[in-house]
């Protein structure tokens, strides 16, 4: 898999029908779904009104997560990114221009008669680090083997190890997804959230069943 939500699946690949032995049904709802998946490419995900989208697009490979994980433990420098990720030097390159493009790396220059540089997080970078903290806690809680995590996160003022927890600012209690809701902001200022517009179809044809 070439990152975490890279659509570059081939589905002419794993689902190709045998014209011979599938029901013409079968074909129609292929071709439908084939359609369907063309119809948004993943360079065009920047191009929807979702902010989750949008950073997907700058960061939704995975191993440009994982050379962020690297610069966040301190591994700044192109041949020590490599040779931690075992990544050919076209794809590293690619994956560091892109970052640097998009604001979250800086190239600083550490042997300028040489032309050596690492990479430094930007604060658009640095604003990262709680996406990757968050994943970090769901993989020791949910993908951790036998031997346990990893890595430990320790908060350097106090000393202590932490796990990140997402706190209500106002109230000061744990967010959890089943109190919160979504509402419409300015960019969808007259719309409706994805999904609302199917909603009440739905609800119409549960209720003229029970009419009929």
């Amino acid at each position: 898999m070439a990152s975490i939500l890279e659509p570059h699946c081939r589905l002419t690949s794993i689902l190709e029908p045998d014209t011979s032995q599938v029901p013409i049904w079968n074909l129609v709802s292929y071709d439908l779904l084939c359609k369907g998946v063309r119809h948004m490419r993943w360079q065009q995900i920047d191009t929807m009104t979702c902010s989750l989208a949008r950073t997907l697009s700058v960061v939704g490979d995975r191993w440009t997560m994982l050379i962020l994980r690297d610069v966040f433990l301190g591994i700044r420098r192109f041949e020590a990114i490599q040779q931690d990720l075992q990544l050919t030097p076209h794809r590293l390159s690619d994956r560091l221009r892109k970052l640097v493009r998009e604001g979250i790396l800086r190239r600083v220059a550490y042997e300028e008669r040489r032309g050596r540089f690492e990479y430094r997080l930007t604060e658009k970078g640095f604003d990262l680090y709680p996406s990757i903290a968050t994943m970090t806690a769901w993989g020791d809680r949910w993908m951790a083997g036998r031997a346990g995590v990893p890595v430990e996160l320790v908060h350097q003022p106090c000393g202590h190890k932490i796990k990140p927890k997402l706190i209500c600012p106002s109230c000061g209690l744990k967010i959890d997804a089943r109190d919160l809701k979504a509402r419409p902001g300015p960019a969808l200022k007259g719309g409706g959230l994805p999904g609302q517009d199917a909603a009440p179809q739905r609800k119409s044809r549960r209720t003229s069943k029970k009419a009929a």
